[in-house]
């Protein structure tokens, strides 16, 4: 069984969230999304609108998702990898080049993100309406 990892806060779910997840389990056979816990948050100044265990329960949902993991650090990675037998690690393209220190553990892939749709971008469009 080859097993897929991924990492996000996944607040306000979107189509590209979603494009994310099948493209990520389409690349093995078990997906496990590990999402930003509200203390992780925190430490990055960074507030998502739904708390952890709204997102937890919302991806828990998702056909894609087989299990969802709490972030507390950043650090948690090499462990995460190593602990789930995790094969394939699975980022945005934004973040190409910043996880390649995974490569020792695992195959490293970075996916197109969808154009035009963020959760950043959503924020915004709400604040302006």
């Amino acid at each position: 069984m080859k097993k897929v990892i991924t990492y996000g806060t996944f607040d306000l779910l979107h189509v590209g969230h979603i494009n994310l997840l099948r493209r990520a389990k389409a690349l093995g056979d078990y997906l496990v999304v590990v999402v930003s816990s509200d203390e992780f948050n925190a430490l990055k100044n960074k507030t998502a609108y739904y708390p952890y265990e709204d997102r937890k329960k919302i991806l828990e949902a998702i056909k894609y998702v087989d299990e969802v993991l709490p972030e507390y650090t950043w650090e948690q990675k090499i462990d995460d990898v190593k602990n789930n037998n995790i094969d394939i690690f699975v980022m945005g393209d934004d973040w190409t080049g910043k996880f390649d220190f995974l490569k020792d553990y695992c195959e490293v892939v970075y996916l197109g993100r969808t154009e035009g749709i963020s959760t950043t971008k959503i924020k915004s469009d709400l604040q302006i309406k």
